[in-house]
This record gives structure tokens, C-alpha cells and sequence, in this order.
């Protein structure tokens, strides 16, 4: 039995997520796998790589064969090296955490200056004026 270690895609269209998995190499895309070994988001910026290091290398040190695309994974993570017995290095960028967050002070969630200030109306003795002579207008144009 050959085993790859290869992407098993999840997330929806158009927004792709993938977990790294070690699977029979006849086997569907996103069948059944042998282990989940990492996780692979591609449109997070920095791209998200986890990869867990110690089980990767083992699937590689019992003959397991990587994808092309895996294989770019793994040398990010240095452990393809490390399973060569060469020196590895990590060269995956960190992802950032997002900043918490903090609730409003007043209990709302809109802010002020989010909030657009509606236009002035004019005074009713001059609205009853300009209606006024709008009906006259209208009614000269009918005659």
C-alpha cells in the first residue's frame, strides 16, 4: 500500500482551507485518511502552516511520499530536511493574533462618529408656505 501525504480540502467556495493528512494514495481528495497532521490556510495573510513537526517526520522516515504541494509545506517548515537528516529551519512567518474585543462603555455597539447627522428641516410656517404655492402653481398649469 503506497501512503501519501497529501491536502485534504475543506471550507467553502472560494475561501479554501486545507488540513495536511496522510492518506492511502488511492483514496478520494477529501476521503478517508490514515492521520491529520496539519492544517494549511492559503488565504490568510500571512498564509497559515501548522504542521505537526514530530508526526510529519515520522511519515517520511516509514517511506511516506509528499505531494509536490505538501513538499513546498514541509520545506517551509524544515521538516522534510530534518527527515533527510539535514539541518532544518522554520521559515513560516508567524500569524498574528487578533487584537481582543473591547465592549463599548454605553452598552452600544455604534459608535458616534459612525453615525451620520440627519439634514435640517426647514421651519413649518415656511413648509405650509412653499405647499401653498405649489397647489397655486399647480392649479394656474391646469387651467
Amino acid at each position: 500500500m503506497a501512503v501519501k501525504i497529501r491536502l485534504k480540502r475543506f471550507g467553502k467556495i472560494r475561501d479554501p482551507r486545507y488540513r495536511v493528512v496522510v492518506a492511502d494514495s488511492r483514496t478520494k481528495r477529501d476521503g478517508k485518511a490514515i492521520e491529520e497532521i496539519g492544517l494549511y490556510h492559503p488565504t490568510e495573510n500571512p498564509s497559515r502552516i501548522e504542521i505537526n513537526s514530530e508526526r510529519a517526520q515520522y511519515w517520511l522516515s516509514v517511506g511516506a511520499q509528499p505531494t509536490e504541494q505538501v513538499a513546498v509545506l514541509l520545506k517551509l517548515t524544515g521538516d522534510l530536511a530534518a527527515a533527510k537528516g539535514e539541518k532544518a529551519e522554520n521559515t513560516v512567518k508567524p500569524v498574528d493574533a487578533k487584537p481582543e474585543f473591547v465592549v463599548p462603555e454605553k452598552g452600544s455597539v455604534v459608535l458616534p462618529e459612525a453615525i451620520t447627522p440627519k439634514a435640517e428641516e426647514a421651519p413649518a410656517e415656511e413648509a405650509a408656505e412653499e405647499a401653498a404655492s405649489e397647489e397655486a402653481a399647480s392649479e394656474e398649469a391646469a387651467e
